[in-house]
């Protein structure tokens, strides 16, 4: 299984071009064994909706439902072992508190993180793919 962060969801469900052709590629190699996604996402895709920083072309209450029944995607629960982690990541990692449940979960579980994220990218104690 691989962990998808949550604009790798959004664009693999939306099927957007912004999904570049290696996520893509990776995203089909693992769909069998699995599409992880933390449920952190799930709540960051609706708060961005109810910000207007995300438009979907359904209700978010039908989007979310697709999205977490596509074939291969699992929702990862946020467990107290995965809040504990996200507030003792080593090294320097920012702030923003999903992007630190999702590294969590990947540390944890010992999961490859598939992301565009910068900051995530340039940190040493996560694996991406």
């Amino acid at each position: 299984m691989i962990l998808m962060d949550t604009h790798i969801w959004v664009w693999f469900v939306d099927e957007s071009d912004r999904l570049s052709e290696h996520h893509k590629q990776v995203i089909k190699q693992h769909r069998a064994d699995g599409l992880g996604v933390s449920a952190i996402s799930c709540w960051e895709v609706a708060k961005l909706v109810e910000y207007g920083r995300l438009k979907l072309a359904c209700p978010i209450e039908e989007w979310m439902e697709s999205a977490t029944t596509m074939p291969g995607v699992q929702l990862i629960e946020l467990t107290p072992r995965i809040a504990i982690a996200s507030t003792k990541l080593p090294g320097d990692f920012h702030r923003d508190p999903a992007d630190q449940i999702i590294v969590a979960i990947s540390q944890v579980y010992g999961l490859e993180l598939i992301t565009a994220d910068e900051k995530i990218l340039n940190y040493d104690h996560v694996r991406t793919v």
